[in-house]
């Protein structure tokens, strides 16, 4: 069930009590000249602007809504907190900041982090009184139009064009604040293990010296099925908790699929002799995903996935959604229009909509924001954010599959050059040592290299001509569906499952020649109804396709190609559309 206070927060995934938002009004400067740091504007500045956060600047939202380019942002606020314990330690947390980040507290440096879409912290406690319990947060932000930096769908130019969208730069996710005790858990770590009944936990601290006890509380659809207590000793522990189930003749765990999403509640609480340090509540879902032969296994079934692609844009906030409420109506969308599942493009979406997809059951793939050149400051770039994306979403079950590149992109010679073939096959390697727990669709699209199944993009708007092309695998394999070759040089296919990971794209006439889908535009909603059904239809009856991806769900600036328009109004009835995806339609015969 849908907790709407931990939803309200900025971590339901990993929520701690009394938590602080910064959101709101900002104080903001652009600093094209790069004089900041040299004039020490942390120590004092003039501001002659506000920005409401976390909406970057270029986005109507923030109340600024400027697309220029301006490379050097700051950010400056005040704000109290309420009485803590005398060894209390506070915590200033950021979502994401695009691209770079410099922090400091009271005009003393508190520390940084670059990469545009992963999480940090900074400890404020050696930076602030404890008597008058107030803090000056001064944010240094640089975002350049490099095109070795991980940037996704934003543009590197500022005028859009294609599929490539406005740019986002600086705070664009939550700001916050924590307080804890002496002693923080950092990251932690669930593996379910539903064969074994089981769940391993492995805690990370933010020092290397704990020593204590962690007790631990299990709950399953609000009732307690398990409580411990756990010695602990080190920076990384690691214990297995045993899930029990009640029912003595079945003795299975209750397991997660899209059809019944059920998740395990789990509080952890460390302690140092009579001194708490620090409380997490978490959750986790009882799920096994692998490849066994041609087929996608969930819970050792066959799984076929009707998925949809998602980039998260909105109109007047761009990435950032608008409101809280925003994720929770796009997935009920989803799943009205008969999806079981999103490839959410280009994008490493807010921990709400994870926590909210998990809760729904809405099968996820998570893929990396790419870069767009090969050289080596883009892939320490790229490899360095991949491991900390992974590091914050490992513990989604809706998650199945993470996807480090689509359609060659930042490896644009992949198909015949070894170091890019090298490179990307780096991240297969990377992903399985990190979490071998999911599937990986290294570069999903075409030119695939090492991967658990090759996903193919095509566009082709003859729904029986596209059907044709997957009705012999095997040939298919051997050479290209789309221009380019489904495998790269030297890559053999092994028998792997074959998804249609993008098709169709349907755009519907508009009257604007900057507006685009793939192939001609359909002349109205009768049209573009028709030529959805007839090629979802041929594409459900394609036989050895372990599932699809239609794009996408909404029109995104001037590709509308979206099944919603870009205010989330459905082109179509949503129960049409829901028949065309799960073929009840008939596909148009």
């Amino acid at each position: 069930m849908i907790d709407r206070e931990k939803m309200a927060s900025p971590r339901p995934d990993f929520y701690r009590r009394g938590w602080k938002s910064l959101n709101g009004a900002w104080k903001f400067a652009f600093d094209d000249e790069n004089i900041g740091i040299r004039e020490g504007w942390q120590n004092g500045h003039a501001y002659e602007r506000e920005i409401t956060v976390p909406f970057c600047y270029q986005s109507r939202k923030s109340g600024i809504g400027e697309t220029e380019g301006h490379p050097c942002l700051w950010y400056e606020r005040e704000f109290t907190w309420e009485e803590q314990a005398e060894d209390a330690r506070l915590w200033l947390n950021f979502g994401a900041v695009d691209y770079e980040a410099v922090v400091w507290i009271n005009g003393r440096w508190a520390g940084g982090h670059r990469g545009g879409h992963t999480p940090f912290s900074v400890e404020m406690t050696p930076f602030v009184s404890r008597t008058d319990k107030t803090a000056r947060v001064t944010v240094m932000c640089r975002d350049s139009y490099d095109t070795a930096q991980p940037r996704g769908k934003q543009h590197w130019n500022i005028e859009t064009d294609r599929c490539w969208y406005t740019a986002t730069s600086g705070i664009w996710q939550n700001v916050w604040m924590e307080i804890t005790g002496p002693r923080r858990m950092e990251h932690v770590r669930l593996i379910p293990l539903p064969d074994q009944g089981e769940v391993r936990v492995k805690i990370s601290f933010a020092e290397p010296d704990a020593c204590g006890e962690v007790r631990w509380k299990l709950k399953f659809e609000g009732g307690e099925i398990g409580t411990g207590v756990v010695a602990v000793k080190g920076k990384r522990p690691e214990f297995i908790i045993a899930v029990r189930q009640e029912d003595p003749i079945d003795n299975t765990v209750h397991l997660w699929s899209p059809e019944k999403p059920v998740l395990y509640d789990l509080e952890l609480e460390y302690l140092e002799g009579a001194s708490a340090c620090d409380r997490v509540e978490t959750y986790f879902g009882m799920r096994t995903i692998e490849v066994k032969e041609n087929h996608v296994l969930l819970n050792h079934f066959p799984l076929y996935q009707r998925l949809v692609l998602d980039q998260g844009y909105w109109p007047d906030s761009l990435m950032t959604p608008p409101d809280g409420e925003a994720f929770l109506k796009d997935l009920e969308m989803v799943r009205a229009m008969g999806f079981n599942g999103v490839r959410k493009h280009q994008k490493i979406e807010d921990p709400v909509f994870l926590y909210l997809a998990d809760h729904m059951g809405i099968l996820v793939w998570e893929e990396m924001p790419s870069n767009y050149e090969f050289c080596r400051e883009g892939m320490g770039a790229l490899l360095h954010e991949y491991g900390e994306v992974i590091a914050r979403d490992c513990n989604h079950p809706c998650i199945i599959t993470w996807v480090p590149f689509n359609e060659s992109w930042g490896i644009r010679n992949v198909l015949f050059d070894q170091e890019q073939q090298h490179f990307a096959e780096t991240f297969y390697h990377y992903t399985k040592a990190l979490d071998p727990y999911r599937l990986v669709s290294t570069n999903d699209g075409w030119e695939a290299v090492k991967a658990d199944f090759v996903g193919i993009h095509d566009y082709e708007s003859d729904g029986e001509v596209l059907a044709e092309k997957f009705r012999d695998m095997e040939a298919l394999m051997g050479w290209t569906a789309v221009g380019k070759m489904v495998l790269s040089e030297g890559r053999s296919y092994g028998g792997e499952p074959v998804f249609l990971s993008e098709f169709g794209g349907i755009a519907m006439e508009d009257g604007k020649t900057e507006s685009w889908g793939y192939n001609e535009k359909a002349a109205g909603p009768e049209a573009f109804a028709e030529r959805l059904s007839k090629l979802t239809g041929a594409v459900n009856r394609i036989g050895g396709l372990a599932g699809f991806c239609y794009t996408q769900l909404t029109d995104v600036e001037q590709e509308t190609n979206g099944l919603l328009y870009a205010d989330r109004t459905p082109k179509m009835e949503v129960d049409r559309i829901a028949a065309c995806m799960t073929g009840e339609d008939g596909g148009g015969r």
